[in-house]
């Protein structure tokens, strides 16, 4: 009797009668590795991505193990996407919005001027259509994307000198991420793009004339009021942006239906972290950072304006010679109105009275 015969006839007990074991075959370890936007010192940013790989080790039993890599490691910052795209590595961990130049769409996958908040944009991600209208578009890139950290509403940046209407603005040399410098732009800025590891040098050498990153945790980390004194308030581009996980869709098909379980759940848990850290932390370094003399500002009411006109009708342009944009933006739009309405009436309502409250 051949051993296939023994095993479909005599059974488990049968089996080890005879002799014969039965062939086991152990699932075989996985590495990945995910490449980072960030640099390692910017420990919530970039912690996001090792707070998803600790927890794909943990629920695997350590048999899926992911490596992250800091900007500049294994490609650039700003090469991440084309990395994973194309294979180079399984993952990335970034702000889509950086890469609006291969199509505006990867803005809306973040932060648009104007946009969504924190809350609003998980809500379309998750309960709205954003994360299949996202994933229809990523496709095309050989992406699939996972919401991966939220840092809030941030600050508007650092200047060099005061802002007092928007007539300031025009000339202005401006790091600024993603999809606001096109806005930035219209009202007479100069945006520059650059990653957030050589914002510094160029900020204190007069390259740029501001600057800005996250919010005070982080850009306390990183120097900026060293060497620009005045700190403005709201990222008017920047009201909720969503960094994302990148995976290369082959990578991805190719994992096991409990695999891919796990990186979802590990996915969330990241995403969670990002702004419960953001948000327990920037408190305290906003305190230090203006203790330390750091002059703290509202933009301009006319500048505000302005950027929302301008924003507004940049959509408009895009909507009329971008079909992915057009599709995408009108459900965000819709969205974004239903979800200002309820705001209005609950979270601005009791924001506005608790923060005029004295605790």
């Amino acid at each position: 009797m051949d051993r296939r015969s023994v095993i479909k006839n005599a059974g488990l007990a049968g089996v080890l009668a005879a002799g014969v074991a039965p062939a086991v075959h152990a699932q075989a370890a996985i590495r990945w590795r995910i490449a980072s936007s960030f640099p390692k010192s910017l420990d919530t940013i970039y912690g996001a991505a090792e707070v998803f790989a600790a927890q794909v080790k943990a629920m695997s039993g350590g048999k899926f193990d992911v490596s992250v890599h800091a900007a500049g490691e294994l490609m650039p910052a700003f090469g991440v996407v084309d990395g994973v795209q194309q294979g180079s590595v399984e993952g990335a961990h970034t702000a889509p919005y950086y890469f609006f130049g291969k199509n505006e769409c990867f803005a809306l996958g973040c932060a648009i001027p104007f946009g969504l908040n924190s809350r609003q944009m998980t809500a379309w991600m998750e309960q709205g259509n954003g994360m299949k209208l996202m994933r229809e578009f990523y496709a095309g890139y050989n992406i699939i994307n996972f919401m991966g950290g939220n840092t809030g509403a941030q600050m508007g940046g650092w200047f060099r000198k005061e802002i007092k209407s928007v007539k300031d603005i025009k000339g202005l040399k401006m790091r600024i991420g993603g999809f606001g410098g096109k806005v930035l732009e219209r009202i007479g800025g100069v945006p520059q793009n650059i990653p957030g590891g050589e914002i510094y040098p160029a900020l204190e050498k007069g390259t740029i004339d501001a600057a800005e990153w996250v919010g005070p945790y982080d850009d306390q980390k990183l120097g900026f009021n060293k060497v620009a004194p005045y700190y403005y308030y709201p990222g008017w581009w920047e009201g909720g942006p969503e960094l994302d996980f990148f995976f290369n869709t082959k990578a991805y098909e190719a994992l096991s239906a409990e695999n891919k379980a796990i990186v979802t759940s590990a996915t969330h848990t990241a995403h969670v972290f990002m702004q419960s850290r953001y948000d327990a932390l920037n408190p305290a370094a906003l305190k230090q950072l203006v203790g330390a003399g750091t002059k703290l500002r509202p933009f301009p009411q006319d500048m505000m304006s302005a950027a929302f006109k301008e924003a507004m009708g940049l959509y408009e342009e895009l909507n009329a010679k971008n079909e992915s944009w057009k599709k995408i933006y009108a459900d965000y739009n819709k969205f974004r109105a239903d979800q200002n309405l309820w705001f209005r009436f609950t979270e601005m309502s009791f924001d506005r009275f608790m923060q005029s409250q004295k605790l």
